[in-house]
């Protein structure tokens, strides 16, 4: 189990410990028939307690009390009903008896919502509810217009025509849209829910060997009750806690369950208590993978009460709001101040006017008067309407629509849509290492066949990976990344120069320079299909997986075939002892060959001669497997030789695997009888023949490289946390580019001992945490959040849930994740690849700029239809707007809808890449930005003005002598400022696609087909709706000269976009500060504090309080102290401290809380001993006084 921190509890790990341990007290489950209570067999495994299996009389009282035989299993026979309740036992319990006691093995699911509930959660959007009360006010203000006031008239070509009522429909648009909103985030997160629920069903739907009657049957996982005898096979996931009976050599990975990196032999109880290991135990924790080997065991718990079931129901939490959202809301509540503010500043002027035009008109009648009143209050309505941006909601859900549906096609599921937007402004990244920047595949990378023979995989590519003479590394940086730094072991002299036999050879043109059966006879790994990938890949120790492989790769014949053809006389089976195994067979000559491998530095010492090969080029036949090789004494030379590559390999953190052989003539050998017994091993030993030293290692996975550098140039930190050794994590980390000049690298246990403001101090420069357990990674990111980060982590074992949910984003493996990896996690990356999260950050931050390009596009808009209708209704006789209700119906619904989907569906692009995160408090508006705004706003304003109150002189309307001519004029006047204002924003929505200060706004618009459709769509409609709208729309068909000007004067806003551009941000910056509107950013931060400091300030301000008598109810005090979360022991406790510091020191309170002035910030009172860090060698000159920077 993970060790445990010395770390003071944090705010959310007491709730995290409640869920994760047992809590005897808690058991109130009546366990009859059976003598034992199911929270004492759960307990055994919180964390794995051989003390307290001991206690209860190990794993044959557990059998006894469960009435559950080794061998035969369980009986499934029913309870006899009429037998007395009280007459029950355990022989005779029944599986329901063995449900209702310990449980069943499912977990409660949380319920999945409908549709309806969806859409309810959708709407308590802030944005939504706004708009809601402004669609009800609308809509009830439209029907009384149109029912209870009489039709409008005015003159037209044919006389007297009616003005259709069509105040309504403004409010039947704006719930049309907020329907649309709902209705497509809904039915996203819908099909997300659905298409998760269907993968986990898939999940749970396995298969487990047991024992009952005494026969093996297969059971589905669901069915599996305590006391049950399940068997153990290779490569499976161990679904319930058990202990363990018997079996032959089974090894578990309990990385994913428990965070041990080594694998963890199961042994019976007995055996175990004569080890006395912590690489030995009889425990099966659910979530396990089985490695080798074959067993059974007795479960004893299962569903919730199992390991993994704990876990499940502690990843239940509230999502938290996302920075955008929270920017978005608090956008939403300030334009609804402002929308408000503007409605009833037009309310109020359109009052006094109205109530002074009563005493000049006074001849209208009371009707009149209160038709006149319901105009003024529908204009003021509908400039809050205006006011509010409908279509930014639908621009986020588009956005994040349309992005989860890419994602997923690049190997991201996407479970929370909120992470998508989180991962735009993601600044530090905590990932595995093996499987997200390994490929978690065990390969032969290099090696020896002999002495001199030295190969290596893609050569070309990888030359620093041989120690030949004959081949140079390209560079000193090929050197740096394949080595990784390692500190340098001197095993002689003569090793400093390379061997003027040595070459080096592709791994691929090896051939069968060594025998194949030294590897695949020699091996109990067996080839299968993965159950989790669906692949065909070897099952069985990794290092023996690795061998396979490597011989498959080079075509050599199958292994089935060579263990076939072979006859096994003995095997000898690895022990950590002697850190080899082997195998004799019978040769067809009747001779007998030992092969054996194992460890390369010691059987190495055990060898006397070597293989003797030559170069390819030099070779004129192959051996075969029974030909005798020729074979040189291996002297002083060739020793050193081989020592030299063995610590070369081992300076890369390669694995070296030596493979030997020796051949005699009788078997059993003389003195030697295996079956009596004896150990023939230390015989067979002697005298070997080295044939080849492997390099195995786990490799990067391709294009990680190219992923470390895009998220540095993103300003993105990567921070790798992994549970093996410094010298394997620095050296992976060095290869891929986390571990750069001036970093540093720790170890978990070092790391969980510091206190926070010592991990606060050595935070930004940690790239590596090696050795780490998964609550190392836990208290990582939480430090990492509460310093201001936003953190991304990755993970795929049981114990990565708290980590996985602790982070702002949660990364899953959709291969190797475990199910509770993949519920606590956000987004699952369906190839387990590193270089998807690249793709999650450039998503992220498509979505964000998508919302940010609408907003821009919108806020232009309604500025600037909020000062039109303002002026042109205030200036007018009748308090008529320049534009018509339908007409601002149409730009601010229509077209808002629009926008928001070309500007939400730009692709993403590399280019996303090359900027730095925005933090959690930079503002949504950028100075580029709110440049665009204010010139397009000021723009677009003056366009409307000038063309209405200016634009009869201008164009020679209203010049006409007869009426109707003159009306028609008039109409065409308010159809031409209708029709220009709509191109003017169609424009500026191409302006809108660039965020920055760059002119070329038709960069990758052809990336875009949705924009290019719905932009000639937005300008057809456009057309239509001038030649066919008509009075309900206001508007009139138009002359060329018109359509000219409009389009003209349109394009006049790509123009302005350009020139704004092109204005230094300075002057904004500048302006926005003198306006208050922003902080200046040359300003110092405020000075902080402890806040320790703070709380004992606060608790020493209410000791003041009390202690001065100013409080005089008790219950002031009571709540005073409630408030403050101050204990009365804990403020007693303070008594003697503040009585001996007042009187020893002359204490008194201080003004403020800033620091003395002989408080010097550059020395630091952390210490850290040097073996337990690693810092870059090529520091970058970075001089710290304190320990934890020097080491």
């Amino acid at each position: 189990m993970a060790e445990s921190s010395s770390q003071p509890p944090r705010a959310n790990q007491g709730e995290d410990d409640a869920a994760l341990h047992v809590d005897l007290t808690q058991d109130t489950t009546d366990p009859s028939p059976f003598s034992i209570r199911p929270l004492v067999l759960a307990a055994l495994f919180d964390p794995k307690n051989m003390k307290a299996l001991a206690e209860l009389g190990g794993t044959d009282a557990v059998l006894a009390s469960l009435a559950t035989d080794p061998r035969r299993g369980l009986s499934e026979h029913s309870l006899d009903a009429s037998k007395p309740e009280g007459g029950r036992t355990p022989e005779v319990a029944s599986l329901a008896d063995r449900k209702r006691v310990y449980g069943e093995n499912v977990l409660p699911t949380r319920p999945s919502k409908n549709l309806l509930q969806l859409m309810w959660i959708a709407l308590k959007d802030r944005t939504l509810i706004l708009l809601s009360f402004a669609a009800v006010i609308s809509l009830a203000l439209g029907i009384y217009a149109a029912k209870g006031q009489k039709p409008k008239t005015y003159q037209c070509g044919t006389g007297t025509c009616t003005e259709p009522a069509v105040d309504w429909v403004e409010g039947l648009a704006i719930i049309f849209a907020i329907l649309i909103v709902v209705l497509v985030g809904s039915l996203n997160d819908w099909q997300k829910e659905r298409q998760f629920r269907v993968l986990n069903e898939k999940k749970d739907d396995r298969k487990l060997k047991v024992i009952r009657n005494g026969s093996e049957q297969q059971i589905n996982i669901k069915d599996v009750v305590v006391g049950d005898i399940a068997v153990l096979e290779p490569g499976e996931i161990v679904p319930v806690d058990g202990l363990f009976i018997q079996g032959h050599n089974v090894e578990c990975d309990e990385s994913s369950a428990t965070g041990e990196t080594h694998a963890i032999k199961k042994a019976p109880f007995q055996a175990c208590v004569d080890k006395h290991s912590d690489k030995v135990d009889s425990f099966l924790i659910s979530g396990a993978k089985v490695l080798e080997g074959s067993g059974t065991y007795v479960v004893v718990a299962v569903g919730t009460r199992s390991s993994y079931g704990r876990l499940m129901m502690a990843l239940q939490g509230d999502a938290e709001v996302t920075p955008l959202q929270a920017k978005l809301n608090k956008l939403a509540d300030l334009i609804a101040k402002l929308g408000a503010s503007a409605g009833l500043f037009l309310f109020t002027i359109l009052m006094i006017k109205f109530f002074v035009q009563l005493k000049t008109h006074s001849e209208r009648s009371a009707t009149d008067k209160a038709n006149n009143f319901v105009d003024i209050l529908i204009i003021a309505v509908t400039l809050i309407v205006v006011a509010v941006p409908e279509g930014l909601p639908l621009a986020v859900t588009i956005a994040l629509a349309f992005a989860t549906r890419r994602m997923t096609s690049q190997n991201l599921l996407v479970r929370v849509l909120r992470s998508c937007e989180i991962m735009a402004n993601a600044s530090v990244i905590c990932t595995d290492k093996t499987g997200t920047l390994t490929q978690n595949l065990m390969t032969v990378v290099a090696g020896s066949i002999g002495v001199h023979g030295k190969f290596v995989y893609d050569l070309e590519n990888n030359k620093a990976r041989t120690n030949a003479g004959d081949v140079k590394a390209d560079s000193p940086d090929d050197v740096e990344k394949a080595s990784g730094s390692m500190p340098t072991i001197t095993v002689s002299a003569a090793q400093d120069t390379p061997s003027p036999s040595d070459f080096s050879i592709d791994q691929t043109a090896i051939g069968q320079i060594t025998s194949p059966a030294a590897i695949c006879v020699n091996s109990t790994a067996f080839e299968e299909v993965d159950a989790t990938t669906g692949e065909i890949d070897f099952i069985g120790s990794k290092t023996e997986a690795a061998l396979l492989r490597f011989a498959k790769g080079l075509g050599w014949k199958d292994y089935r075939e060579v263990r076939e053809a072979a006859e096994i006389v003995h095997m000898v089976p690895f022990s950590s002892e002697r850190k080899a195994m082997g195998v004799v067979i019978r040769l067809s000559n009747g001779r007998y060959r030992f092969y054996v491998k194992g460890a390369s530095e010691i059987l190495t010492g055990f060898c006397n001669t070597h293989v003797v090969v030559n170069h390819p080029s030099e070779q004129n036949s192959q051996s075969s497997d029974q030909d005798r090789v020729e074979l040189r004494q291996l002297d002083e030379d060739a020793r050193d030789n081989i020592a030299r590559t063995i610590v070369f390999y081992a300076s890369q953190t390669l694995r070296t695997i030596a493979l030997c052989y020796k051949d005699f003539d009788s078997w059993p050998m003389a003195g030697l009888d295996p079956e009596q017994g004896g150990d023939p091993y230390p015989e067979l030993a002697k005298d070997l023949s080295l044939i080849a030293v492997t390099g195995i290692e786990d490799p990067l996975r391709p294009g990680v490289t190219g992923a470390v550098t895009s998220c540095a140039k993103a300003g993105v930190k990567i921070k790798m946390c992994t549970g093996d050794n410094v010298l394997t994590a620095k050296s992976i980390a060095t290869q891929c580019g986390i571990y750069t000049p001036g970093g540093l690298i720790m170890e978990g246990p070092t790391f969980r001992k510091l206190t926070e403001d010592q991990m606060d101090e050595i935070l930004p420069r940690l790239q590596v945490l090696a050795r780490s357990s998964p609550n190392d990674k836990k208290i990582l990111v939480e430090r990492l959040k509460a310093l201001g980060e936003i953190v991304a982590v990755t993970g795929d074992g049981t114990n990565d849930g708290p980590a996985l949910k602790t982070a702002n984003v949660g990364f899953s493996m959709g291969i190797a994740g475990t199910e509770i990896a993949k519920e606590a996690s956000d987004i699952i990356l369906m190839d387990d690849n590193f270089v998807s999260i690249v793709i999650a950050i450039m998503w992220g931050r498509c979505v964000n700029d998508a919302v940010r390009k609408f907003l821009q596009f919108q806020v232009g808009i309604n500025i600037s239809a909020v000062i039109t209708t303002i002026v042109s209704a205030i200036a007018s006789d009748n308090e008529a707007s320049v534009l018509s209700a339908v007409q601002l119906l149409w730009v601010n619904i229509i077209m808002d809808t629009f926008a928001a989907l070309a500007l939400a569906t730009d692709p993403a692009t590399p280019d996303l890449l090359d900027r730095r995160p925005d933090r959690s408090s930079a503002p949504l508006f950028s100075i580029p930005m709110s440049k665009q705004i204010f010139g397009q706003s000021v723009f677009s304003t003056a366009l409307v003005l000038i063309l209405h109150f200016a634009g009869g002189p201008i164009f020679g309307y209203g010049s006409a002598v007869d009426a109707a001519e003159r009306r028609h004029q008039e109409e065409i006047h308010k159809t031409l400022v209708f029709n220009a204002f709509v191109f003017a924003q169609i424009f500026n929505s191409i302006n809108c696609r660039r965020l920055d200060n760059g002119l070329n706004v038709f960069r990758g618009i052809l990336l875009n087909k949705y924009f290019i459709a719905i932009t000639l769509l937005e300008i057809g409609l456009q057309i239509l709706l001038v030649f066919v709208g008509g009075a309900a729309v206001q508007v009139t068909p138009l002359p060329g000269r018109e359509w000219a000007v409009s389009i003209v004067i349109g394009l006049f806003a790509m123009v302005i976009g350009a020139l704004m551009r092109l204005v230094p941000d300075r002057w904004f910056e500048w302006l926005w500060v003198k306006l208050h509107i922003m902080r200046d950013p040359n300003e110092l931060p405020s000075p902080t504090w402890n806040p320790a400091l703070d709380m004992v300030h606060e608790k020493l301000t209410v000791f003041q309080q009390i202690r001065g008598n100013r409080l005089r109810r008790a219950s002031k005090r009571a709540k005073l102290l409630e408030k403050n979360d101050i204990q009365p022991t804990s403020l007693l406790a303070m008594v003697p401290t503040v009585i001996a510091t007042s009187v020893g020191a002359g204490w008194a309170p201080r003004p403020s809380l800033s620091p003395s002035s002989d408080f010097d910030p550059s020395n630091s009172s952390a210490t850290l001993s040097d073996d337990k860090s690693q810092k870059s060698p090529k520091s970058d000159g970075h001089k710290r006084s304190n320990s934890f920077l020097s080491a």
